[in-house]
């Protein structure tokens, strides 16, 4: 295992005070570390512009925020310029790695905007990405200030072969499919959401449109530039007073507002690699994040969870539901299965609902379940407890639901239906998760907004939604394996995705039937394991009833031994081979052990795996691929070293797993 990685703190500040020669040089260049990155930053026309290589990515672009005060951007006159150089390495608490790499060059450009105004460009150029963002500074004798709309944007050199999810609305659940897509029919009606990937055409080069470090800001979206050419635009999601007012779609004219001091803006990031699989592995979107402000970290732990909701309270126990004996019945799988926890879906408290309803109580269970024995049931078994909860009711009761949470002994929360990324939403996400922190709750949020970063600022908030998942195998047939392995070039990059696999009622595309009880998935075993390897989330939930995890015969059904033994964190992560909607082959490092997951779309392949990451040394590799059918594996143990080749056989909509061990 090689040696951890030691904060490495080597800042070289150059301070450039800028002379009446240097203001009258309009074009200014931050690079990468490794050279590789370019960002041009034209001073007068105060656009930007990327290159990798020394080939143009970005073509330059207009940069700017209208504020009530004014415009910030074009004919702003630079009054100050700064360069730092930063080589750090940051410990990732739950993750892809036990560490990341924090090393970047920075400018920072001082302009006036008019003789009151004043702000900053801060540029970042990373070796795989780079990032701006806009820093207003509090202005003298202004008490508010409010963003209009802000101008940035991305003006494509090509007609680039893009990914992206049109979610047309502000109000959405952030689940879509990643559809293919020429960049010129990119709409500007369009509302794409984070990540837009793009091929660029040069060898297997991609890059990805996102943000990270989100606080006192909405979310964007992407839309199309309309006739002005190729590329997307920032677009902010309209400001609303209070919830009520979203419900009611009334609007006000701003969509951003601060009191008092100034504001910075969120990182706009593109994400660089030579092969997608490189947005895969990245950690950019965290890195760019602002640090924990968590202190103690060491109550938040990875780990597996059977889940009541997916396969329909089904643990053949006479009338399972919502209430004492199921919830015991889900322990004693948990306990059995080698899982850690047990989630407790909606309808566990009094008037549980979707909906706000002012009416319910999250504070107390329904009168069926006696959640201090069930609490202590489980303790005993040394199995974790999570609660589901609407937004809307654990907002009215906060305090006083996480002070009955911590007193129960309740693990963490999942938290449900905030469906927006405006302004206020973003500041609920960093509200419920400090409260929650203060109680020691992990949080898990549904109906998220795209990932972007804030995993790394409040680590208790160990996984998300915002995806198109397993559930949806309950009412449609969009969980193709096309969509699966489209996931993690795509949303995945960002951050954690809470998909919930675990469906081992597998059948091909042509058997497959939408039901809600005993659901099916369109894809085999060996994709259904391989999952648990290639998709990221700290906490990873087992979604099916325990009896599909079982043969008639009581023993394991092929794959559950697998489950339980693969981690849900890594100290290392490489993507070994793959691309945007075909395959991918992903290699995890836990300790000195490997994982390696493959999965491929609705064609049959054959991977050779290259295994130059193992290192010196001789290794065993227990494989698990595609059996007879779509509901079998068939194992094997082969002997490898560093240097040779895995061969693993996927099926249609299949995968494979190996563990290799030395």
């Amino acid at each position: 295992m090689p040696a951890p990685l030691r904060p490495l703190f080597l800042v070289l500040s150059a301070l450039l005070s800028v002379s009446a020669a240097a203001a009258s040089r309009t074009n200014i260049t931050v690079t990468s570390p490794d050279g590789r990155n370019a960002v041009t930053i034209d001073s007068a026309q105060l656009t930007w512009s990327l290159a990798r290589d020394g080939k143009r990515i970005i073509e330059p672009s207009p940069l700017g925020l209208k504020l009530d005060l004014g415009a910030v951007g074009r004919g702003a006159r630079l009054v100050d310029q700064r360069q730092t150089t930063v080589n750090d390495t940051w410990q990732i608490v739950l993750g892809k790695a036990s560490s990341a790499p924090d090393h970047y060059q920075q400018l920072a450009l001082t302009f006036d905007a008019s003789a009151t105004l004043k702000f900053q460009l801060i540029v970042r150029a990373y070796d795989n990405g780079v990032a701006l963002r806009y820093v207003v500074p509090e202005q003298q004798g202004v008490k508010a200030l409010s963003v209009k709309s802000e101008d940035t944007q991305f003006n494509f050199a090509k007609d680039y072969d893009c990914w992206g999810a049109n979610m047309g609305r502000f109000d959405t659940s952030f689940e879509a499919e990643y559809d293919q897509v020429k960049a010129s029919k990119i709409r500007n009606f369009h509302n794409v959401m984070a990540p837009l990937v793009c091929k660029t055409g040069v060898g297997r080069t991609t890059f990805a449109l996102a943000e990270s470090d989100v606080k006192d800001y909405p979310g964007f979206f992407l839309s199309g530039r309309g006739d002005a050419g190729l590329g997307v635009a920032v677009t902010l999601p309209p400001r609303f007073d209070n919830d009520r007012d979203f419900r009611s779609r009334k609007t006000v004219s701003a969509s951003v507002t601060f009191k008092g001091e100034g504001f910075k803006t969120p990182w706009r990031v593109v994400m660089l690699g030579d092969a997608p699989g490189d947005l895969a592995a990245s950690t950019l979107i965290p890195t760019l994040a602002a640090p924990s402000r968590i202190a103690d970290t060491s109550w938040i732990k990875p780990g597996k969870t059977s889940w009541d909701w997916w396969n329909d309270w089904d643990v053949n126990i006479p009338d399972a539901g919502v209430n004492t004996a199921t919830y015991r019945a889900f322990v004693d799988f948990s306990k059995e299965m080698k899982l850690d926890d047990i989630l407790i879906d909606e309808g566990w408290s009094v008037g549980s609902d979707i909906e706000p309803n002012p009416q319910a109580d999250v504070t107390r269970a329904r009168p069926e379940l006696d959640m201090p024995a069930l609490m202590a049931y489980a303790r005993e078994r040394n199995v974790g407890v999570w609660l589901w909860v609407q937004w809307h009711q654990l907002d009215r009761q906060m305090e006083a639901a996480f002070r009955q949470y911590a007193a129960w002994g309740v693990k963490g929360i999942k938290v449900d239906f905030m469906n927006r990324n405006d302004q206020e939403m973003v500041d609920w996400y960093h509200k419920v998760l400090a409260k929650a922190a203060e109680y020691k709750l992990m949080v898990n949020l549904h109906g998220a907004y795209p990932p972007d970063g804030l995993n790394r600022t409040w680590p208790n908030y160990i996984t998300q939604e915002g995806v198109l998942g397993a559930e949806n195998n309950k009412w449609s047939a969009r969980i193709t394996a096309t969509h699966n392995v489209t996931l993690p070039f795509t949303r995945m990059i960002l951050g954690p995705m809470d998909y919930t696999p675990g469906g081992f009622r597998n059948t091909t595309p042509g058997g497959f039937v939408a039901r809600n009880h005993a659901p099916m998935v369109l894809t085999t075993r060996g994709q259904a394991v391989a999952m648990y390897v290639v998709y990221d989330s700290p906490l990873q939930m087992v979604a099916d009833a325990p009896a599909a995890y079982k043969n008639a015969d009581g023993s394991w059904a092929d794959g559950a031994e697998f489950i339980q033994q693969v981690p849900t964190t890594w100290d290392e992560t490489r993507i070994v081979a793959g691309d945007i909607g075909q395959y991918i082959v992903s290699a995890r490092r836990k300790g000195d052990t490997w994982y390696l997951g493959a999965m491929t779309n609705e064609a049959a392949r054959t991977v050779e795996v290259p295994l130059a990451f193992l290192g010196q040394g001789n290794f065993k590799a227990q494989v698990l691929e595609d059996g007879k059918d779509a509901g079998h594996l068939r194992t094997s143990t082969r002997r490898v070293a560093s240097g040779q080749s895995l061969t693993l056989k996927l099926a249609p909509s299949g995968g494979a797993v190996a563990v290799i061990t030395p």
